[in-house]
């Protein structure tokens, strides 16, 4: 048996495994899918640099890269477990059980899952995995065809030569009767063409490669539009107030400008859930407990009917380049936090807030924040829809002016209140700021960098924020002239960014275009770069051109 038969034998073994525990997965909520699993531990064990050198490297991409991963890891996995079967037939199985029992520690730790729904996944996953590798090291080495000789009655029958006649062979049709002569005795074997080896294994393997793929495409179709959308669909949403806000003016109409809000679909995302949370709202509950004098919970239709807010609110995550795109305006709908903790009655020795997720992720920031007249909701709308599954239905924490993982807990379970030294948030332990407000931040979105012009009149325009502060100025400079004052969107309130806008008589030749920005404290973004850790960049975002 060839090596590289033995290999995809292990790897087609590896993928058969996976594909299974995706369709096993599909048939009830307390069955982890095990992938996705394996990669919440991932994540989970990993230090926040190696969290940030992921996210500058791919973004928004960076879960479904990390799931290709785990995947090609266990395809490499599985052909050495394929090769080294050859030698010693008890490696493949002893292999494929160890990583069902990995699979089983992860899938126990899923949202929403159970151990014995893990085992159930993981020992249906290790099995399709090891009568795979066995039956394609079969058809590898040519028994899976011996086999099938003698099944049907094809053979035939090989037997060394009697005494006295060295190399010659006795040969008779395996369906010959009694009565005929037969071999002399001996040990029977059966014929070992290679061309019919190879046709075997090969369409063994073909088989199993099909298996694989089936098994995860139907496990996709079996999960399907979950029962979790289809409540979310059918939620109305409240009127609300809409407060001193100013409604979204129209804002400049530039290709290539960010919008003032947006869209749903085109917000970024950036949380340590691999596969979202599925969360009934039928069943929810949001706790709010920890230093309060009457700790209380609400179900979904409760929270709903309290006195809802509608604030339009920019929020950023933390690992956001200078220039980049993890920064995004929405309208959001929700309850004040404020008016829960009043209810819950907030001790005095209370300094921090914390919002806990299904999954168990955490994020702190300190009470005094709420004591600002900035938002600071318990949100179950997203410009003018319920929020989105990615986005943390079906309720979530939006804070203005504080970075995501300090504030931003999606699919909420609970919020207790603490000591400021009592407890660290997710990011801390990872080397992150406990304290991370929201630095002033200004973004060239036309023209791109790289881009080629036409001389002549050319719009540069982008987009600023410095949520809980708000933009007062903008100015762009190019090339070594003077600052130039950007002409501002009219501006919704101090949580909302604004878009600017200078119109250039662009001379041709290569050029570069910075932008700077004042908040309405009158504090200018400063020049010095810094990268994100530990509490977000700094430095002005600048672009080159060439006009022609």
């Amino acid at each position: 048996m060839s090596d590289a038969r033995a290999a995809t034998a292990g790897a087609l073994g590896a993928a058969v495994a996976l594909g299974t525990s995706e369709l096993v997965a599909a048939f009830g909520s307390s069955l982890p899918r095990l992938v996705p699993a394996v990669g919440d531990l991932v994540v989970d064990a990993s230090p926040g640099d190696a969290t940030q050198v992921a996210i500058e490297a791919f973004g928004t991409a960076d879960k479904p890269l990390l799931l290709g991963g785990i995947v090609l890891t266990s395809l490499v996995i599985g052909a050495l477990l394929g090769r080294a079967s050859v030698e010693r037939r008890w490696v493949g199985p002893v292999g494929f059980a160890a990583f069902g029992l990995l699979g089983v520690w992860a899938g126990a730790q899923a949202v929403g899952a159970s151990l014995v729904g893990a085992v159930v996944v993981a020992a249906l996953a290790a099995g399709a995995g090891i009568g795979t590798l066995a039956l394609l090291l079969a058809a590898a080495d040519g028994r899976l065809a011996a086999g099938w000789h003698r099944f049907v009655g094809t053979g035939q029958l090989r037997s060394p030569a009697p005494p006295g006649r060295p190399g010659d062979v006795s040969t008779v049709p395996a369906s010959a009767g009694e009565d005929r002569p037969g071999p002399p005795p001996g040990p029977i074997e059966w014929p070992t063409d290679p061309s019919s080896s190879r046709r075997a294994f090969l369409g063994a393997a073909g088989v199993a490669a099909v298996a694989a793929g089936g098994a995860a495409l139907g496990g996709r179709a079996l999960r399907g539009r979950s029962t979790v959308e289809t409540a979310r669909a059918a939620i109305v949403l409240p009127p609300a107030d809409l407060g001193p806000q100013a409604p979204l003016p129209p804002g400049f109409d530039i290709e290539g400008l960010a919008p003032l809000q947006t869209p749903n679909d085109a917000f970024y995302r950036i949380d340590t859930a691999l596969t979202l949370p599925q969360v009934d709202p039928a069943g929810w509950r949001v706790r709010i407990d920890g230093l309060v004098d009457e700790p209380f919970e609400l179900t979904f239709d409760e929270l709903s009917a309290l006195p809802l807010v509608e604030r339009s609110v920019t929020i950023a995550c933390v690992s956001n380049e200078v220039g980049g795109r993890l920064v995004g305006n929405a309208t959001w709908l929700g309850v004040p936090l404020v008016d829960l903790l009043d209810r819950a009655g907030v001790r005095p020795e209370a300094a921090q807030v914390v919002g806990r997720s299904v999954d168990d992720f955490t994020a702190g920031f300190p009470l005094d924040h709420l004591r600002s007249e900035h938002p600071a909701l318990v949100a179950i709308g997203m410009n003018g829809e319920p929020l989105p599954v990615r986005h943390g239905f079906p309720a979530r924490l939006v804070v203005s002016g504080l970075y995501g993982y300090v504030s931003a807990t999606k699919w909420l379970s609970s919020i207790e209140l603490t000591t400021w030294d009592g407890f660290d948030g997710y990011g801390i332990p990872r080397g992150w700021s406990k304290e991370a407000a929201i630095k002033t931040q200004s973004r060239i979105d036309v023209p791109r960098s790289g881009r080629s012009l036409v001389a002549g009149t050319q719009p540069i325009a982008g987009v600023a924020w410095a949520p809980g502060r708000g933009i007062r100025r903008v100015e762009v400079r190019v090339d070594d002239g003077p600052w130039l004052d950007a002409e501002l969107s009219d501006p919704v309130s101090d949580d909302t960014w604004r878009q600017w806008l200078v119109r250039w008589d662009a001379p041709p030749g290569d050029h570069t275009i910075t932008v700077r920005a004042t908040d309405g404290t009158g504090d200018t973004q400063t020049e010095q770069y810094s990268d994100p850790p530990p509490d977000g960049a700094t430095g002005w975002h600048s672009v080159s051109v060439s006009v022609a």
